[in-house]
């Protein structure tokens, strides 16, 4: 009896740390994150928030465009799912997603968009671009590279009072091993490359771009 009751409660707890795996995975998948990260991006100038119709306009093209058509080639039965999890399958959907960049990149210039919007939007092509050559030979984390990098320029922008978001992190990360999306090494690429390399890059452009 004693042995049947562990296993039923070892079953359960399985069963809720999987829920919550899959819970944070998609409360916070690279579009959603990035889409908020865009929304915020001009705070570091003048304007905000009226500004945040110009992150709004970035997200459009960056995260919603490439996420509909991600989602129609899943219903077309093109790509297995919305995460992309066959590492063959995420070169061409990278480079659509980078398509529409792009395209994006455009359309904003030709508003007149802030340039600490344009500076995150290229900080995003920069990490676009590498995931894309890498993954045709390893699966880098996109969760863990979109969650570090939106962590770590929040606390950039907002001050050491956000810290706590950083929290994030590893909270994330931990939630796609257990699905067994990606290895722990893979999830701390991820996080490396967003946190320090595509962040860098957001800070490198804004001091260049931004007045």
């Amino acid at each position: 009896m004693k042995a049947g009751t562990g296993v039923a409660g070892s079953g359960r707890a399985i069963r809720v740390k999987n829920k919550t795996a899959r819970w944070l995975t998609e409360a916070f998948q690279p579009p959603v994150v990035v889409s908020v990260q865009l929304l915020i991006s001009p705070l570091v100038q003048d304007g905000f928030p009226a500004t945040m119709a110009y992150g709004a306009l970035a997200a459009l093209f960056v995260c919603v465009l490439p996420l509909l058509l991600l989602l129609a080639l899943v219903r077309l039965g093109k790509v297995t799912d919305h995460h992309v999890s066959d590492r063959r399958q995420r070169l061409p959907v990278l480079l659509m997603a980078l398509a529409s960049i792009l395209a994006g990149l455009l359309v904003l210039a030709a508003a007149g968009a802030p340039a600490s919007v344009i500076a995150m939007v290229l900080a995003v092509v920069g990490g676009v671009v590498v995931l894309a050559a890498v993954s045709p030979f390893w699966k880098i984390s996109g969760h863990a590279a979109a969650i570090s990098c939106s962590a770590v320029v929040a606390v950039l922008m907002l001050g050491a009072a956000w810290a706590p978001l950083l929290l994030l992190i590893p909270t994330v990360g931990w939630s796609r091993v257990v699905l067994r999306a990606h290895t722990l090494a893979q999830v701390v690429a991820g996080s490396l490359f967003g946190g320090v390399v595509m962040a860098g890059i957001w800070w490198l452009l804004k001091l260049w771009l931004v007045p």
